[in-house]
This record gives structure tokens, sequence and C-alpha cells, in this order.
């Protein structure tokens, strides 16, 4: 009797210290249900209001070249630091090309905010031939020289760029013009502007600056 009236406590108190159990276990289940799709459901949102702005802010007749979509793209191009960015746009392909064999990636990608005069393809294409072998001959000389000249400090607006700017060479350059209409140095053409990088505002130009 004593036995039996033992087992069907110990049997009642098992039962009892099981519900609590139970509930806290789907307690846990549900909380972490309902919390975990919050997070790629923010950076989704975030990341897509990135895209927009990037798209929105560029201007010129030039940058309906730009693919639309990939690291190529304004998107892809904004996530990325300036020289990784420019080496995924096929019409800065010949700049890339420049600046590697100069040795200024790693410096231009760890730059703190600069704004990059870039020269499109057919700019390398129209300068004197002999003067752009002479200069990929000497890629720490002459070629860094040209190529440092493109780079301005701080990320130029478009409402800040008209006017004379220091570039990292050490000589100037001078803008003209307002709105969407930008010439640099009276010789090149911005034909695709505002474009944003991770670290860097680039200007697509149709000419190849030569300092002084």
């Amino acid at each position: 009797m004593n036995t039996t009236r033992t087992r069907r406590r110990a049997g009642l108190a098992a039962a009892i210290l099981a519900v609590p159990l139970a509930l806290a276990a789907c307690g846990s289940s549900t909380s972490s249900e309902s919390t975990m799709p919050a997070e790629p459901a923010m950076e989704s949102s975030a990341m897509a209001t990135a895209e927009m702005m990037a798209g929105d802010q560029v201007f010129g007749a030039a940058c309906a070249t730009v693919p639309t979509d990939g690291p190529g793209s304004f998107d892809g191009m904004a996530t990325d630091p300036v020289a990784t960015a420019a080496s995924n746009n096929p019409a800065l392909s010949t700049l890339v090309t420049a600046v590697s064999a100069a040795g200024l990636v790693d410096s231009l990608n760890s730059a703190d905010g600069i704004t990059v005069f870039a020269p499109v393809n057919d700019a390398f294409a129209a300068m004197d031939q002999a003067t752009l072998d002479k200069a990929l001959a000497d890629p720490t000389g002459l070629l860094t020289t040209v190529l440092t000249y493109h780079v301005v400090a701080g990320q130029l607006a478009p409402d800040q760029l008209a006017g004379t700017h220091e570039t990292l060479q050490g000589g100037t350059l001078e803008v003209m013009g307002s709105g969407e209409d930008f010439t640099v140095n009276g010789s090149a053409t911005v034909v695709c502007g505002n474009v944003p990088t991770a670290n860097a505002t680039v200007y697509l130009i149709d000419g190849v600056l030569l300092p002084s």
C-alpha cells in the first residue's frame, strides 16, 4: 500500500516538473522563430536604399553605357573601394591597367575620401601613342605622375566641383561649369559624374589630363 502511494506521488511530481520545462521549450522556440528573420529583412532594406541612391545621383550621357547590374554597375561600384570598383567597369579597363602598372591599386583603395577624374578607354585611345607608350614604360615615374594628377583629396559633390583643386600629384586642375555640364582644364568633359564608390566620388572624363 505504502509502496503504491509512493510510486503515485513520484509519478505526479515528475509530471508537474515536466509541464514548465515543456512550456519553456515552446517559448524559446517561438521567440527564436519570431526574431531571427528580422535582421536579414533590415539588411535587405538598407542595401536596397543604398542601391537606389547610387543610381539616382549620377548624371551624364555616358552613364547609360554602365552595366545595369553586377559589380560594374553603379550599385556594385558603390560597395567597393575605388580601384576595385573601376576594375569592374568595362569603360575604365585601360585606366585600371595603368593604375595596376603604377602600383597604385592599394593606395587608392585605402585612401580616405578622394575624388577621381577617371579617363574612359576612348580618352586613352585618343592620346598620342608615343606619349602613352612613354608613360607606360616609366610606371613609377611619369605614369604615376600622370595618374595622381587625376586625384583630388576630399569627395567633391557636383555643387563643389567648379573651381581650382590641388591634386595628389601636387599640381592643380581647373574645373569649369555647373549643374551637369563640366569641363576639366578646358580639354576634358565630364561624361558621367558623381559616381559613388566606398571611399571615393568618381567623375568619368573623355580626356587624359596632363600636368604642366
